[in-house]
């Protein structure tokens, strides 16, 4: 079987040699494809075949892909968390020095200078102590979201003679593992922002996260304090960081979002969405990805999914693997398990998982199985999908 996968963008070559030519048909335009790797095209409003079994985002934000949609029909989503980490980080890390010495106001202030050298020494002595900035070790970075890229600027941060306080209610036991020990838990998001001199936000927009950085919080921060946002703008209430920086409560604000009210204002650092972009983040996403959608594809397994749960499973030697994307309601197994005994079918290995509304299983059979069989699974009422593979 050959799979054809549609590419939305333009995907870094290195990882579209992850998938085999022998086995893949991998180009953009292509019509009734098995899955669909994506950067940042916009799929909110297409129309997408029912041949499609997964998407593959080389990145870690899925705002443009209709997660939920898709859920319903039984597709996992794929990202690359953690792939693009490192680039994150070393521009979160320049950003903290950016801030802190005013670089890019005072790059500005000599780049307006004119007239001879000697004029221009004398401008720059009377000027530059418009740009007196502070030094980094003994402040203190709260780290909100200690998810791949959370942990990394925390334990770079600390390596700087800062420290560190963490937020993330749902730190996953592999992150804790990476996280310094020396790496202070703030007690809610009210106690990191009064305690930091410098706040970098990491997390996903969503409902709960909009607006995360708000007057209330910016007013509990100490006076003259850095906020630095290269995840989602929304997370930060624009206007609401102008005041601050009006007033003089914050000292700067750096982020990945430029937009009119902030772009041209003194003590904001706009830049233009830069946080992933480096070649090697680029090529780690998608060699990320397109191995996940290959395992996906060619054994049903899950990893790192945003709408499925994780689920692995080895593979039964010489069984034929049923996959099965259901809806998270009592008796899918047994419904399940009862058709294949109907059809005498012995079941070698099974593993089932649930993530939120939706269950996901895995089930290697003795033998072989007709589609017969597979279509009376899928007209289960709850099952989303069903697949041998």
């Amino acid at each position: 079987m050959k799979y054809r996968i549609l590419t939305l963008n333009n995907i870094s070559a290195r990882g579209l040699e992850r998938l085999p030519r022998d086995r893949y048909e991998v180009a953009a335009g292509l019509e009734r494809p098995d899955a669909i790797l994506v950067r940042s095209a916009d799929m909110h409003g297409l129309t997408l075949p029912d041949t499609v079994r997964a998407v593959g985002r080389a990145g870690a934000g899925v705002n443009n892909i209709p997660v939920a949609d898709l859920s319903r029909r039984g597709i996992p989503v794929f990202n690359a968390p953690g792939a693009n980490a490192n680039a994150v980080k070393e521009l979160v890390l320049a950003s903290l020095f950016l801030a802190a010495r005013n670089i890019c106001q005072a790059w500005a202030f000599a780049r307006s200078l004119s007239g001879d050298d000697r004029a221009i020494d004398e401008a720059v002595e009377k000027g530059k102590k418009s740009f007196v900035g502070f030094e980094l070790p003994g402040r203190t970075l709260g780290v909100v979201g200690l998810g791949a890229i959370g942990v990394e600027v925390a334990n770079s941060a600390e390596a700087l003679g800062m420290s560190v306080l963490g937020y993330d209610p749902q730190i996953t036991v592999q992150r804790a593992w990476q996280l310094s020990s020396s790496v202070e838990q703030a007690l809610s998001l009210d106690d990191l922002f009064a305690r930091s001199d410098a706040i970098t936000v990491h997390v996903p927009l969503n409902d709960q996260t909009r607006k995360l950085v708000n007057e209330a919080r910016l007013r509990l921060m100490k006076k003259g304090g850095v906020l630095l946002n290269f995840s989602r703008s929304g997370i930060v209430d624009d206007p609401a960081v102008v005041a601050a920086l009006d007033a003089g409560r914050l000292h700067g604000y750096v982020c990945d979002f430029p937009a009119n009210l902030l772009r041209e204002h003194p003590k904001v650092v706009t830049l233009p969405h830069l946080g992933a972009s480096t070649g090697e983040a680029e090529e780690n996403c998608a060699i990320m990805v397109a191995d996940q959608v290959r395992e996906f594809l060619e054994s049903g397994n899950i990893r790192n999914s945003v709408n499925y749960p994780e689920a692995v499973l080895p593979r039964v030697s010489g069984a034929t693997r049923l996959v099965i994307a259901n809806s998270n309601v009592p008796n899918m197994v047994g419904q399940i398990s009862t058709c294949l005994a109907e059809a005498r079918i012995n079941i070698a290995d099974l593993l089932n998982k649930s993530r939120g509304e939706y269950a996901y299983t895995l089930i290697d059979l003795d033998g072989a199985v007709g589609e017969d069989l597979v279509g009376r699974i899928r007209g289960i009422p709850g099952v989303l999908s069903a697949r041998l593979v």
